[in-house]
């Protein structure tokens, strides 16, 4: 069975492999300035246009340890594709240790940081995000990435002390691995899905072998945050994503009708976002949310985000308690690698790249004429 390492090998992002020290800089480089024309060529024309968190709207907050939780889950992913979650189990001590671990590793020298700078065609270690790639200016924002154990990155970083780190992510990892299993439990549930409807969950309906990477992300004080951009507008390929953000806003989400969001920090919650996997899952009912991140010019932001994703060899696709005479499949089944090559190639278009058919008004209408039948996503 093919890896997620393996997979993103498969499908390399090359990107710029100059990492320049942001926290040096006293000006804005015409290399990270984004206009709003240069922002309209890439599905970002709304780049700092966005509603506060304290308008009538905001991105909803749920108790996991709620009875109606699945309920209200369910009407957070129907109307936002994002929400917030509480009583989550996860330890205060763990989610101040990971950012911990995250804050030492960012302050570290940039010489010292590219010891373990992830190689062009892999996906672990320190580097720009995998999606620069598909912008013609660069994000203010530096990150490092997890798959499996950082055993081998973190020796490079730090050769007397990296254990601490180690037990620290490997503790992260398992804490979120068991919140993830919850939270899709709690979302099949929201859609009528029981544990015997969904065979690659496996016999105890634990997920075991399903994927996943974590994700350390930085953003420095910006001299001009106006016309930069820490993360740049995208959807995850993920069935859910999980993240924790530290105390400093940035985090904005897409809602359609409303605009850019700002989803403000809560002591001790989570943020949970639908991704691509879950949207197909579902049949469309869940929307996989396009989300991005701005910066500041006094602070610095951190966060964590735990992707989520099935078992390598585990084919997705919309669920048959949700295709009916009324509603067909919308989308062709998938695997998670087949659709990391997929979005490696398309980005933003990669969905449309595996639909079948899509809502028309008044009925619904074949789209396979209309994609690229050599599309190669394997």
């Amino acid at each position: 069975m093919p890896s997620l390492s393996d997979a993103f090998r498969s499908h390399p992002v090359f990107l710029h492999q100059k990492h320049p020290d942001l926290t040096s800089l006293q000006e804005l480089p015409d290399s990270y300035a984004w206009s709003s024309s240069s922002a309209a060529t890439t599905d970002n024309s709304l780049q700092h246009q966005h509603h506060d968190a304290t308008a009538d709207h905001r991105v909803p907050v749920v108790d996991l340890d709620d009875p109606n939780a699945s309920s209200f889950i369910g009407s957070a992913c129907k109307s936002w594709g994002v929400f917030q979650i509480v009583n989550h189990g996860i330890p205060s001590a763990l989610l101040r240790d990971i950012e911990l671990a995250g804050k030492a590793l960012f302050s570290l020298q940039p010489a010292h940081k590219l010891r373990a700078a992830r190689s062009p065609d892999g996906v672990s270690g320190y580097g720009r995000a995998r999606i620069s790639s598909f912008f013609p200016k660069l994000m203010w924002s530096e990150g490092f990435t997890i798959v499996g154990s950082p055993l081998h990155h973190f020796r490079q970083l730090w050769p007397d002390d990296y254990t601490k780190y180690c037990d620290t992510v490997e503790r992260y990892q398992e804490a979120m691995q068991k919140l993830a299993g919850k939270l899709m439990w709690l979302l099949m549930a929201s859609l009528g899905i029981s544990k015997e409807d969904l065979q690659w969950a496996g016999p105890r309906g634990d997920f075991n072998g399903a994927s996943a990477a974590l994700q350390l992300n930085s953003y420095p004080t910006c001299p001009d945050p106006e016309r930069a951009m820490g993360l740049a507008a995208h959807t995850d390929s993920t069935l859910l994503t999980i993240l924790h953000q530290n105390n400093i806003s940035g985090l904005q989400v897409f809602r359609e009708g409303t605009g850019w969001m700002t989803v403000p920090p809560i002591t001790g919650a989570l943020i949970v976002n639908i991704g691509d996997l879950f949207h197909i899952l579902s049949n469309g009912l869940y929307q996989s949310v396009l989300h991005r991140a701005v910066v500041n010019r006094t602070q610095q932001r951190f966060s964590v985000a735990y992707l989520y994703g099935p078992p390598g060899n585990a084919k997705i696709s919309p669920h048959a308690k949700l295709v009916g005479p009324s509603r067909p499949a919308l989308y062709r089944p998938v695997t998670w690698n087949e659709y990391l090559g997929t979005k490696a190639k398309h980005f933003n278009e990669a969905l449309s790249c595996v639909e079948v058919c899509a809502p028309k008004s008044g009925g619904l209408f074949d789209v396979s004429e209309t994609h690229n039948s050599s599309v190669q996503v394997g």
